[in-house]
């Protein structure tokens, strides 16, 4: 089955959810839910929205790790995200349906980066995420990526249009992660400046 054999559902309307196939194996069945965003891409309407809200609760754990445990989850979310997106895409039998939000994780963490380098000098990161400035700093990664994302913007469209299977589902939110990531060092500097 090719990417042009699959349908992609109108994200302009609320869908439900493609079932997982009914005697899908277990693996099948970890990677569906990793696909979906552990049950955060699962709503009818802005699956997107919702699954970067996931994504972003995940991250704010995974980041009080540090800067190099992070980005070393954050690439390897990109790698094996090819795989989850592009199976889970073939369990749905649908090309990127908007249910898949594993890209929109990767992708928040990606946008998250600089933050969390940023939170490499901290000596308490659970006392500093929840300070003023560190919850607007998210935000504003939260709200830069959903930007990119949902306009798609060159080079992000074109991945979007052109690129098939898991790749094409992963490759759009990675540039916008990164997208939104260096517009995100813009705006905080300017803010601390």
């Amino acid at each position: 089955m090719t990417d042009h054999d699959l349908f992609k559902p109108d994200i302009s309307k609320a869908n439900d959810c493609p079932p997982l196939p009914e005697h899908a194996s277990a693996l099948d069945r970890m990677v569906y839910w990793l696909g979906i965003g552990l049950g955060s891409g699962l709503p009818r309407r802005a699956p997107g929205t919702w699954g970067t809200v996931g994504g972003l609760i995940i991250a704010i754990p995974l980041m009080s790790l540090g800067f190099i445990p992070f980005l070393i989850l954050t690439i390897l979310s990109c790698i094996f995200g090819i795989w989850i997106c592009g199976r889970t895409s073939e369990l749905m039998q649908g090309h990127d349906d908007p249910h898949i939000v594993w890209d929109e994780w990767s992708g928040i963490w990606i946008t998250l980066l600089p933050f969390s380098y940023m939170g490499v000098a901290t000596t308490n990161f659970w006392q500093d995420v929840f300070q003023e400035l560190s919850i607007f700093a998210i935000v504003i990664a939260f709200i830069l990526f959903r930007f990119f994302d949902i306009i798609k913007p060159p080079p992000i469209g074109w991945a979007d249009k052109k690129v098939a299977g898991g790749l094409g589902i992963m490759l759009d939110d990675i540039i916008a992660g990164i997208m939104a990531a260096v517009l995100w060092v813009v705006v905080m500097f300017g803010v601390l400046l």
